[in-house]
């Protein structure tokens, strides 16, 4: 299992560069700063709207990790010191334990059979049988193999993308319970969890305040058209990705800064998105304003984005004035010409 930073030659244009910009710097600082407290940091839990590039943070994360440990590496090539995975929506109305725990089997161990139950040997044919008794539990079962593969592999973290799958498919009275099994693990084989999702993740300090004290809550905010340097910065991704799109290369992109910002809401994975459509689309029918305006989130999209920012920076930085997120409240394509 190899993990590096280049990226295919051969990967399509149009899919966009994944940029180190500010805020993921930020926040790959900050989770590499709690990460040397051990256990003592069971959770963190990286926070921010949608499209702010939460999985990319991620993926950078379990990189840097590998990097890291390349000596370490050398010396034990069977360790896997991070991995990523998602948390499963199953669709069933409870969160599913069994999906998660075999999606980090996957990431640990690659696509191998692991049994999933007990079996002995009956002596008399010398045949492998399931042993008598009651039926072996397969969660508990596949619990087993992710502690004993947790230790094995020498993992130090585990990045969980839609970290919010975790609390949503579940009873608010079984929420702690849910987390708490995460915090177990964490103290049986000395893995920490990075939680990645939407503002609803914020929720989890308030379970108990058990949880509160072994939780480290990341802010991992917009860039915010209000704030000079943020709108500099903001400027800066938009040079990174145009240049790895080949068909908005020779586009005056710069021009329109006001009117991405404000449409992406600041957030670099939606700009991405954005830039990514309109890549395909000037390929088809040529650049134009027409062709800007159809690539842009719609207003309908941006107002409920907007509100779901809005509610989560109230919660969890509350000193970020309402006025001012709802200064982007505007639709961007009624500034294109």
């Amino acid at each position: 299992m190899t993990y590096t930073t280049e990226y295919p030659s051969n990967s399509a244009p149009q899919a966009g560069e994944r940029i180190r910009h500010d805020r993921i710097a930020t926040a790959l600082e900050e989770c590499a700063l709690m990460l040397e407290a051990g256990i003592n940091a069971n959770l963190l839990a990286v926070c921010g709207p949608t499209g702010v590039g939460k999985s990319t943070l991620g993926e950078f994360l379990v990189e840097l990790e590998f990097q890291n440990q390349a000596k370490s590496l050398v010396e034990n090539p069977a360790a896997v010191p991070a991995i990523r995975i998602e948390a499963p929506s199953s669709g069933e109305r409870e969160f599913s334990w069994r999906l998660f725990f075999e999606r980090i089997m996957r990431a640990l161990e690659g696509d191998l059979d692991l049994p999933r139950s007990t079996y002995g040997v009956d002596p008399a044919s010398n045949i492998a049988v399931r042993q008598r008794g009651p039926r072996p539990n397969r969660l508990a079962d596949l619990r087993t193999a992710v502690e004993r593969s947790l230790r094995h592999r020498h993992t130090r973290f585990i990045v969980v993308d839609e970290a919010a799958h975790l609390i949503r498919q579940c009873h608010p009275r079984r929420m702690e319970q849910q987390l708490d099994t995460l915090k177990s693990l964490s103290n049986e084989c000395g893995v920490q969890w990075i939680l990645l999702g939407s503002y609803d993740l914020f929720e989890l300090v308030s379970l108990s305040g058990q949880l509160a004290r072994r939780t480290h809550v990341i802010h991992f905010s917009r860039y915010r058209q209000d704030n000079e340097t943020d709108v500099k910065m903001f400027k800066a991704c938009i040079v990174k990705l145009q240049k790895s799109m080949s068909a908005l290369q020779d586009l005056d992109l710069l021009k329109y800064t006001p009117v991405f910002i404000e449409n992406t809401l600041g957030c670099i994975g939606t700009l991405r998105t954005v830039l990514v459509r309109l890549s395909l689309q000037v390929k088809k029918h040529g650049w134009s304003e027409d062709t800007l305006r159809a690539a842009l989130l719609t207003e309908a999209q941006m107002s409920q984005i907007l509100h779901e920012i809005v509610d989560g920076e109230e919660r969890i930085a509350p000193g970020i004035q309402r006025s001012l997120a709802l200064s982007t409240s505007r639709p961007a394509t009624k500034r294109v010409a």
